[in-house]
C-alpha cells in the first residue's frame, strides 16, 4: 500500500546590491523533499529592492506552469513580502498608483510577480537577514554570486 506524501516546495530568495543603485544580484534556493535547486543572476545597474523581487520572480517562473502544490517562500525583504501580500491590492485598484497618486516604483516587476503568483498557493514568510538561517544565508551567497557573474543564470 502506498501513501501520498503531502510535500511543499520551500523557496528562499535574496537580493543584493553593490551600491544602491549599482551592480546587483539575486539568488534563490528551491527545496522539495531531498531535492535542491540553486539559481542566481544579476544586472549591471539596479537596486536592492529590484533584486529582491527578481529572486522571487525567477524562482516562481522556473516552476512548471501547472505546478499546483503548496509553496512556502521565505524572504528577508519586508518590501517584497508586504508589497505582494498587502500593498498590491490597493495599487491595482488605483491603476498601479500609490495612495499619493504617484506611480508604483518597480511597477514592471510588480506586474510580472503578480502574473506569476496567479493560481498558486504561496505562503509568504519573512526571515531576519544575516541572522543564521541556513536557507536565507545560502540565498544571500547566491545573490552575491549573481553580482559577481551578472547575466549568468545558475541552475
Amino acid at each position: 500500500m502506498t501513501r501520498a506524501v503531502n510535500r511543499k516546495l520551500v523557496i528562499y530568495t535574496d537580493g543584493a546590491c553593490s551600491g544602491n543603485p549599482g551592480p546587483g544580484g539575486w539568488g534563490a534556493l528551491l527545496i522539495y523533499g531531498s531535492r535542491e535547486k540553486e539559481m542566481f543572476g544579476g544586472e549591471g545597474d539596479t537596486t536592492n529592492n529590484r533584486m529582491e523581487m527578481m529572486a522571487a520572480i525567477q524562482a516562481l517562473e522556473s516552476l512548471k506552469p501547472d505546478y499546483a502544490g503548496e509553496i512556502e517562500l521565505w524572504t528577508d525583504s519586508k518590501y517584497l513580502k508586504d508589497g505582494i501580500t498587502i500593498w498590491i491590492h490597493g495599487w491595482k485598484k488605483r491603476g498601479w498608483k500609490k495612495a499619493n497618486k504617484k506611480p508604483v516604483l518597480n511597477m514592471d516587476l510588480w506586474k510580472r510577480l503578480d502574473a506569476v503568483v496567479q493560481g498558486k498557493s504561496i505562503n509568504w514568510r519573512w526571515v531576519k537577514g544575516h541572522a543564521g538561517d541556513p536557507g536565507n544565508e545560502r540565498a544571500d551567497e547566491l545573490a552575491t554570486k549573481g553580482i559577481d557573474r551578472r547575466g549568468v543564470a545558475g541552475g
